[in-house]
């Protein structure tokens, strides 16, 4: 190709790549709205804090052993770390389209051209050799069009990796509260059969009472009855306990081999209690809630995407080579080509599709800025049940340790009664019953106590900047 061959060329690129330098920006998303106080209920303007991550959270060695394990092997979060690759990818090509597509070509064409199209009347056998590069079709981005898809392609990815780290906040709150479950049962399990032994040897006693005379038919068969209300109520937890266990290997991920606990709930450190005085800001924090905002994001991009299609749509194809009909002169000087062809797109009649796209993308904008403020709304509330949880469940607590301070004193005094002949058996099998009751719904307070911890943990992102 001669030099001023190139000239057209030449003059016409800068021309193009200002106008698509000229691709107005999109402009910058709305802030989040003030849908929640800035404090929690009942609760004064707190200084700015932050959450630990779920290592320096979690104090049980343990715990902190089986949540590395379920990062490790969990298939939900597996899933969740290849959607975020899919939408890194799909970010990829999005962003590859707003770059001409270059393309190296080599043609060898044999034709016979009959006489009636001949232009000397008689048919014609002869060769054609191409060589070149070209691109075609480039879009010049003059209205935004592919920007904006670019963008709503990336905040696309970023709502994924938010959905990642969601679902590891999930993850290490839903592994901590089975691992709880879990303790929770075990403990109930050892009660239960403490209580069975003890109701094994009562047994033994009054049945010799009852060879030697000492004691009624009846005793005998309330002491029974006794001894089997324990026997049921430890088949019924070893059952829960293969449950519980099950479900925590499904949410490691793998069988999972625990030791023997330190200690009861509520003795032994587990979870620690969160200081008071967290700001709710801190809700935006959570990775949810990060994800609808890129989503809405993504929504309000793909608006200005549907907008810009009303537009004219300019595209460059050009090409660049070398041409001959013989092979040996295909990279002679004189064989030089080259052609350059801009082309000019106006939407005048597409049966109103182009209105359609763009009333679709608008709807789902405004449902993108319902579920975002919907995601927000729904945190406040998680953090306010959480910590009414925690406050009252400690109420709880402390009214049922008393209450099962006194049961025991009741049983004792009841055995004693017995003994000196001045009262049932059944009073006494009745403050059995009710005591081994209050040391069973002691353990679950307590246990509840520890996952309301976890709730509020996770209800105020859990940590999720420390998940990356």
């Amino acid at each position: 190709m001669k030099p001023k061959d190139m000239r057209p060329v030449l003059a016409a690129l800068p021309l193009c790549l200002a106008l698509a330098a000229c691709a107005p920006l999109p402009p910058p998303p709305a802030p989040a709205p003030d849908l929640v106080p800035a404090t929690w209920p009942g609760q004064e303007t707190p200084a700015a804090a932050a959450l630990p991550g779920w290592q320096a959270f979690f104090d049980d060695p343990e715990l902190r052993r089986v949540l590395g394990l379920a990062l490790a092997n969990s298939r939900d979060l597996r899933g969740a770390t290849l959607r975020v690759r899919e939408a890194g990818a799909a970010y990829d090509i999005q962003r590859a389209a707003r770059l001409p597509v270059v393309n190296g070509s080599a043609e060898a064409t044999r034709a016979l051209v009959p006489p009636a199209q001949s232009p000397i009347g008689r048919a014609l056998l002869g060769n054609q050799f191409e060589a070149g590069i070209g691109m075609a079709d480039w879009e010049l981005d003059l209205w935004g069009r592919l920007r904006s898809l670019n963008e709503a392609a990336r905040e696309s990815w970023l709502a994924a990796d938010a959905t990642r780290r969601a679902a590891t906040v999930s993850l290490v709150a839903q592994v901590a509260d089975a691992y709880l479950g879990l303790r929770e049962t075990d403990e109930r399990l050892l009660l239960a059969r403490r209580t069975l032994a003890s109701r094994e040897e009562s047994l033994r006693i009054f049945r010799r009472r009852w060879e030697l005379g000492a004691a009624s038919r009846l005793n005998l068969t309330q002491v029974e009855l006794l001894r089997q209300q324990a026997l049921a109520q430890v088949a019924q937890l070893e059952q829960a306990r293969a449950q519980q266990h099950a479900l925590l290997d499904l949410l490691v991920g793998t069988p999972v081999t625990l030791t023997e606990p330190a200690g009861a709930l509520g003795t032994a450190p587990l979870a620690r209690d969160l200081e008071p005085g967290l700001p709710s800001a801190l809700l935006l924090e959570r990775p949810d809630i990060a994800a609808a905002e890129h989503a809405l994001r993504a929504a309000e991009a793909n608006v200005r995407a549907a907008r810009a299609a009303f537009f004219p749509r300019i595209a460059l194809t050009a090409a660049a080579g070398v041409a001959s009909t013989q092979l040996d002169d295909l990279f002679d000087r004189d064989s030089r080509a080259w052609r350059f062809t801009p082309a000019l797109a106006v939407p005048i009649f597409n049966g109103g599709r182009l209105k359609g796209q763009l009333a679709v993308a608008r709807v789902r904008d405004e449902l993108a800025v319902a579920q975002y403020e919907r995601a927000i709304q729904a945190a406040f509330r998680d953090v306010a049940d959480a910590l009414a949880a925690r406050h009252w469940l400690a109420a709880q607590a402390d009214a049922l340790a008393a209450t099962l301070a006194l049961q025991g004193e009741r049983a004792r005094l009841a055995r004693l009664r017995y003994e000196h002949g001045s009262a049932t058996y059944l009073e006494v099998l009745d403050a059995e019953r009710e005591r081994f009751g209050a040391e069973q719904q002691l353990v679950q307070l307590r246990r509840q106590q520890l996952s309301a911890r976890v709730a509020l943990y996770r209800a105020l992102g859990g940590g999720a900047s420390t998940m990356d």
